[in-house]
């Protein structure tokens, strides 16, 4: 199912929002605040510019995601069980012992899943070998991976964004969640980023920017990356952390820390009935 129309596609972030919430609050555990700030650009990838079907997630010419911010996680699995990777119900398991849904993805248990991730920059390495393996077997599926800005203060990232120029990896698509916070403070006093679009674009990126929660914009940023070519592309979204609960919004605190029964209750009420 595609979804081009972007009224449409912010009714499915609230309610994808609205799970994150209910998910990690019943355990009291999880990067709620980070996976947030992903959900718009993930809505935007899975329903409208994915080629992916959850009833053959193997397919060899399937467009491959990964979340190279694994901690995120729970974001990708409400977003995974949204499209019927797996049953709804099985949410409830996050985080708990033999369950699929671990704090970070597991490619081998979980179908949707087409990488391991969780040690920062990992993911951004695996991402540029399956897009040059496609190259090499001459597949036409593109390589979407999401990336935080505190990750890309690792040196890895910045040797596979030479590996991918170097190899003209035009079917790799990296998407950089620019929320300024990190579990240690704002990104710029951690360790600066300074101009992350010139940094990308001296390592031979095609750079796009956005704002990560406008999809009207997001959509048209996918739609312009179809035109690059011989060059691997990097979308630098500018995103909230915490985005869609304002009491918590760019709020280092809330990294990592349960929201309190008065906090759920007022986030609830931020998503509406969804």
């Amino acid at each position: 199912m595609q979804i081009n129309n972007s009224n449409e596609l912010q009714k499915i972030a609230r309610k994808i929002r609205r799970r994150i919430i209910i998910m990690t609050s019943e355990l009291q555990s999880g990067h709620y605040s980070s996976s947030l700030s992903t959900v718009d650009l993930l809505v935007a990838l899975y329903y409208s510019e994915l080629n992916h079907d959850p009833k053959n997630p193997n397919s060899p010419d399937r467009d491959r995601f990964i979340l190279s911010k694994g901690h995120a996680a729970p974001a990708l699995y409400v977003m995974l069980a949204d499209m019927d990777y797996f049953p709804i119900d099985e949410l409830k398991t996050f985080r708990q012992i033999g369950s699929r849904l671990e704090g970070h993805p597991k490619c081998h248990l979980l179908p949707g899943v087409d990488a391991s991730s969780g040690s920062l920059a990992q993911g951004f390495s695996t991402s540029t070998g399956i897009a040059l393996a496609g190259k090499f077997d001459k597949k036409d599926y593109r390589v979407f991976t999401l990336i935080g800005d505190g990750e890309c203060q690792e040196g890895q990232i910045w040797e596979a964004a030479m590996f991918a120029s170097h190899y003209k990896l035009d079917n790799l698509i990296a998407i950089v969640d620019r929320n300024g916070l990190q579990s240690d403070g704002p990104t710029e006093e951690v360790m600066s980023l300074g101009n992350l679009t010139d940094k990308w674009i001296s390592f031979g990126w095609h750079v796009f920017e956005v704002d990560g929660h406008d999809m009207d914009a997001i959509l048209g940023v996918f739609e312009k990356i179809k035109d690059i070519k011989h060059k691997p592309t990097v979308i630098i979204a500018n995103t909230v952390k915490g985005c869609g609960i304002p009491i918590i919004e760019n709020d280092i605190e809330y990294h990592t820390m349960p929201l309190n029964e008065s906090e759920l209750k007022y986030a609830l009420e931020c998503f509406g009935d969804c």
